[in-house]
């Protein structure tokens, strides 16, 4: 199978086909059409046997092995010259001309756990912090929202592509319906023998009034309890890509992150992987789930949150991405997104809790995000 050279123009969003995968960041990424499932674990040897540029894509689970998408139709861009077509022709859809719908009415909202619920879980959180048994856990909580009209995967992708340009929008179909987002972290990325990851921990609103929103941003940076949060993620991260590289660097303190709703801290990683490299999979393996999602130590977290979150997380939080023949490949956290089925969206967000932690803080800052994300789905 033969890939054709297309236009630098070409809009991935509109290559994406219902039951594919897209997944894009700064212009670059991968659409497909519907495709052959496999063994996350098996996705890059089936990917060498057939030998036709394709690459396997999807949203795996946040807990548990998953399976991955091998498309016969996909569009990739590679770089922001190089974009091919692998497979049949397939007409491009263009979002145009979307007006949002009218915001949603409270009794469109159902809470999972209740706002005061998820306040008392993250104060047993704290105090289990306290008591030595962990150092950090990342609580989450849903919305479901019931649209009264069927959700568009592509236009809400459109929206929040066009909200924040720089993160991992992506689409990816799940056991339970369509997952959309645009996630600001990076897991990890392989291209050849350079590794890169991106976490962000500890966060701030941002504000509409200039020396409000200067001032949020100086306060995380000068936050204790947010230093510590982030402190934890990057010694996770480190530990576990260093006996894997020959070379590897990080900032030496964070360095503020924008999103158009919050101010994250963040610290870019960036080494050379020692040879035979592990693929892109292997090492999202290693890495996951690292304390920016679940907490530490990963056992205990991870325990805690099978007692005190009530739901299911599916993909929410887990790796987005894609792989292909080589073993290389990009894979972000799947956060700021919503589970569509139908004319309904489970929406995601939670905070990570450290011994300094206050409950009505933790649960406002998922109410902020909250809000971005239901102000988005109006264009969906």
């Amino acid at each position: 199978m033969n890939a054709e050279p297309l236009g630098s123009a070409f809009d991935l969003l509109a290559a994406w086909q219902p039951g594919g995968v897209y997944v894009e960041h700064d212009g670059l990424g991968i659409a497909t059409g519907p495709g052959d499932t496999v063994s996350a674990l098996g996705a890059v040897s089936q990917l060498r046997r057939r030998d036709d540029g394709a690459a396997a894509c999807g949203a795996l689970p946040f807990a548990g092995d998953g399976v991955l998408s091998i498309s016969a139709s996909a569009v990739r861009r590679t770089d922001p010259f190089s974009t091919s077509r692998i497979g049949p022709i397939v007409q491009p859809v263009l979002v145009s001309g979307a007006i949002p719908s009218a915001a949603f009415a409270d009794v469109q909202l159902s809470y999972e756990p209740s706002p005061e619920v998820y306040q008392g879980a993250v104060q047993e959180a704290v105090r289990r912090i306290g008591a030595g048994e962990l150092r950090k856990v990342v609580l989450a909580r849903t919305i479901d929202v019931d649209a009264g009209r069927a959700l568009d995967p592509r236009r809400l992708a459109h929206r929040l592509r066009a909200v924040d340009p720089h993160a991992y929008t992506f689409i990816a179909p799940t056991a339970r319906g369509v997952l959309v987002g645009a996630s600001p972290e990076l897991l990890v990325s392989k291209h050849g023998l350079e590794v890169r990851s991106h976490p962000l921990a500890g966060s701030a609103p941002r504000s509409g009034d200039r020396g409000e929103d200067r001032a949020n941003a100086d306060a995380l940076l000068a936050s204790a309890k947010d230093q510590q949060e982030h402190r934890i993620v990057v010694d996770t991260i480190a530990e576990v890509l260093q006996p894997l590289c020959d070379t590897l660097h990080w900032d030496a303190d964070p360095v503020l992150h924008e999103t158009p709703n919050v101010w994250h801290l963040s610290t870019r990683f960036r080494g050379r992987l020692r040879e035979p490299a592990p693929t892109v999979l292997e090492l999202v393996a290693a890495l996951h789930p690292t304390p920016a999602v679940a907490g530490t130590p990963t056992d205990t977290a991870l325990g805690l949150l099978h007692q005190l979150e009530a739901f299911d997380r599916g993909s929410y939080a887990g790796p987005v991405g894609w792989v292909d023949a080589a073993g290389d490949g990009e894979w972000a956290i799947a956060l700021r997104c919503a589970e569509l089925a139908g004319s309904r969206a489970t929406l995601y967000a939670g905070a990570g809790v450290v011994a300094d932690s206050d409950p009505v803080s933790e649960r406002e800052e998922t109410d902020r995000k909250f809000r971005a994300f239901l102000d988005a789905l109006r264009w969906g």
